[in-house]
Formats: C-alpha cells, sequence, structure tokens
C-alpha cells in the first residue's frame, strides 16, 4: 500500500512538474521562472480583464502560492506580460452585474486592482473559491501573513468628461490622468504631484491629485517624530519629495505634461 501511494505521488510531482514548466514554456525563454519545491498548478483557464480603456481575453494560471497572468499574443499560443502575485497580497470581491458585462469580480493587489469577468456564474465561483481556499491553507500554516495594503481601484476614463478635482472638461489637449491613491480621473495641472505610496513602490514616486497631495503633506506636518529636525528618516525623504514637488511644479507646465497619457 506505501509502495502504491509513493507511486501515486512520484506520478503527481513528475505531472504537476511537467505543467508548470509548460506555463514556463508558453510566457518564452526571458519570462520569471515558476518552478519550485512544494508549487502546484490548480487550474487555468482566460478570463476577461478590464483595462483602462477596454476588456481583454487574459490567460490566468492558479498555483497553491501564487496567481499569474498574461496577454495572450495573437499569432501561435504564446504569451507575454508575465505577470505573478503572491496570493497573500490578493483580495477578492464580488461585484454585480452590469448592463455590458457579466459574472464580474474585483481583484486587489497592493500595487493594481482590476476587474475580471468569466464566461459564467459557475466559472466565477469557482475561482473565487478556489482562490480564497489556497489562501485559507497559506495562512493556517503561518508561512504567510495577508497583505494589508491594496491599491485603490481607478475610475474607468469613460466614468468621467470632466476632471474631478477641479471639474474642467477633459479635451484632446487636457487628458485624463489618475490618482495613484484615489484612482480618480483627473487633468494635468490637478496631478502634478508625485509622493511616495509604499505599496506601490518604496523608491519611485507616483502621480497623485492635489487634494491626496494636501493629505500627505498635512499627515507629514503632523507626525514631526524622529531626528532633532522633527522628522524621521523616512518622514524627512517623503517631506524632501513635497518639497521638490512644490518647486517643480513649474517645471512640469513647461514640458507640456497634459498631452501626455499616463
Amino acid at each position: 500500500m506505501n509502495i502504491l501511494i509513493m507511486m501515486d505521488l512520484l506520478v503527481f510531482e513528475k505531472e504537476n512538474s511537467e505543467q508548470i514548466k509548460g506555463v514556463e514554456n508558453l510566457f518564452g525563454p526571458f519570462s520569471q521562472p515558476l518552478f519550485k519545491p512544494g508549487r502546484f498548478l490548480l487550474g487555468q483557464g482566460r478570463l476577461m480583464k478590464k483595462g483602462r480603456t477596454r476588456w481583454q481575453v487574459k490567460s490566468f494560471f492558479l498555483f497553491n502560492d501564487v496567481f499569474v497572468y498574461g496577454s495572450i499574443l495573437p499569432v501561435g499560443n504564446w504569451h507575454k506580460k508575465q505577470k505573478i502575485i503572491a496570493l497573500e497580497n490578493i483580495q477578492v470581491e464580488d461585484v454585480e452585474d452590469s448592463v455590458d458585462i457579466k459574472n464580474q469580480w474585483l481583484i486587489r493587489t497592493p500595487c493594481k486592482s482590476f476587474f475580471v469577468a468569466a464566461s459564467s456564474i459557475k466559472e466565477k465561483k469557482a475561482w473565487i473559491e478556489h482562490i480564497k481556499d489556497c489562501q485559507s491553507n497559506l495562512l493556517l500554516d503561518g508561512s504567510r501573513q495577508s497583505g494589508s495594503s491594496f491599491a485603490i481601484t481607478w475610475i474607468p476614463d469613460e466614468a468621467a468628461m470632466k476632471c474631478m478635482r477641479c471639474f474642467k472638461n477633459f479635451t484632446l489637449i487636457k487628458r485624463r490622468h489618475h490618482c495613484r491613491k484615489c484612482g480618480f480621473l483627473v487633468c494635468n495641472p490637478c496631478s502634478k504631484y508625485r509622493v511616495l505610496l509604499d505599496n506601490i513602490s518604496t523608491q519611485k514616486c507616483v502621480r497623485v491629485c492635489s487634494k491626496c497631495y494636501a493629505q500627505s503633506k498635512e499627515y507629514l506636518n503632523s507626525h514631526q517624530t524622529g531626528d532633532k529636525q522633527g522628522y524621521s528618516s523616512w518622514e524627512d525623504e517623503d517631506r524632501t519629495t513635497l518639497q521638490n514637488n512644490e518647486k517643480g511644479t513649474r517645471d512640469l507646465d513647461s514640458r507640456n505634461l497634459s498631452g501626455q497619457l499616463d
């Protein structure tokens, strides 16, 4: 009996290894490796993913510890733009059907949140249940901790014809931009500021709207702790960023950033 169990395990591990290598090959030789001891491929399929302007078909792969997806190339069965997300950094939220899109739900991650949609309610429920089951298993063994900070969901481009801060109409010149902190659609003059958001990047400053910038500045001013100047090292770094934003406002205008997309 024990010999049979061992043989079954060996067969399973071999098949699982081949399946994971197959997924790796889909993304080409320059993709991140997926195979590692203890990792298992539990499911895969194609879902519609909401981009900034439209829905697109993407391939998704669920492992016992990570969630992987990528774009499908029109020629052959190749994939690109591989994204790998640790399951403890995912939050799944059910979403009601809209007039145009059925069987959708929201996937939140620290860096980005996005909507996906399945071809049927049964498939949707299966994806959500399997993701939550995998997360529960990871958290039960104590090796992982659930993420606590998730990216805001962006307001779709088509949802606003005016800047959601100054309320001026968007035009071919006055383009739409997204605040990385609140997700609002704003014009360039209302989003010329840059701050550090730890859930997105600890090194690169990202675009925020005037209101979120003011809130960040107020927060730093109210947390004067640390060195003799009244700021800890990370606060001092962010304060420098905020000061540079103020000095660089006119420079940003001179570069005609209002004519560029995010």
